[in-house]
């Protein structure tokens, strides 16, 4: 009697064999293609807006002003759109549900939101003051300013704004690295590429009169993106890891842009604000290797 056969199955046509492909990549390089995802909105926006504004790149600051707002949109852009999007196609409906669970998980203790919100500042804090009796110019500048609660809302305004990358660097990727990796390689891969993404908004504003690249606009946030964002993200991470709480990540990330780059800004350029980058950075480096050391002798004690 012959047997029943089920016909071959028909081969993909193009596009279906593209859609295969696409997800097979995502799948298999997850993290890569986050990155490559991020980068591709981001950077292509600033260019887009910076050189349909002003017409070329990089610009004065003051050339720069007008259209500083959206090109600071379009880099948010990049981590707030891919975090979710990837989730979608890698995991579907299931893993955009989970990234809401991780957002809304708020009961984490006390002692976490004091990490997250508290370090930033306080470091900033501590550092700004060690250095002051050199020269006022590193005085906070919430210590100089008159409309001190104005300045304390912008600040919390712009580092929210800041927080919501989170979607992306802690929603997605970090967690993502976590499962092949220790804390500390997660922090400095995520901390080196989010550094990385910050480049070219500051290059497009770091022209002088002249029109040549202002190394005294250009060099002092290289500085802070290279030394102090890596250290802090591995902070970011060990939190991440204690919390699973995306929104305590967001407060952290929040906290810093916000204490940093608004509240506690001082009014040193040049040499002198590259000296305070280099300090925060060895202060929050010193913490990473407290932390980092803490933790090895636990699982020493753990393993005896």
């Amino acid at each position: 009697m012959p047997t029943r056969t089920d016909p071959a199955p028909e081969p993909l046509n193009g596009e279906a064999s593209a859609e295969a492909t696409e997800k097979g990549v995502l799948k298999t390089h997850p993290v890569l293609s986050y990155f490559c995802v991020t980068y591709l909105i981001s950077w292509g926006g600033v260019l887009v807006v910076v050189g349909v504004g002003h017409g070329r790149i990089p610009a004065t600051p003051e050339q720069l002003h007008p259209w500083l707002p959206y090109a600071v949109l379009a880099m948010l852009a990049g981590p707030v759109a891919a975090g979710p999007l990837l989730i979608g196609l890698v995991e579907g409906k299931a893993g955009l549900r989970a990234l809401l669970s991780r957002l809304l998980r708020w009961r984490v203790g006390v002692g976490w939101y004091a990490v997250a919100l508290l370090t930033a500042p306080l470091m900033a804090t501590v550092t700004l003051l060690a250095l002051s009796p050199v020269s006022a110019d590193f005085l906070p500048e919430l210590f100089a300013a008159d409309a001190k609660t104005a300045l304390l809302l912008a600040g919390a305004a712009v580092g929210l704004a800041a927080g919501l990358e989170e979607l992306g660097w802690t929603g997605f990727a970090a967690p993502r690295l976590r499962l092949r990796y220790g804390v500390l390689t997660v922090g400095l891969i995520v901390g080196v590429a989010w550094a990385a993404w910050h480049v070219p908004v500051t290059l497009a504003g770091s022209d002088n009169p002249s029109g040549s690249l202002s190394l005294a606009l250009w060099l002092p946030p290289m500085v802070f993106y290279a030394g102090t964002l890596p250290a802090f993200r591995v902070l970011m991470v060990w939190v991440y890891d204690r919390t699973g709480s995306l929104l305590v990540a967001i407060l952290m990330h929040a906290s810093l842009t916000g204490s940093t780059v608004v509240i506690l800004a001082p009014q040193a350029t040049g040499m002198p604000l590259i000296a305070y980058y280099l300090a925060l950075a060895a202060g929050l480096w010193l913490i990473v290797g407290l932390i980092h050391a803490a933790n090895r002798r636990q699982r020493s004690l753990r393993s005896m």
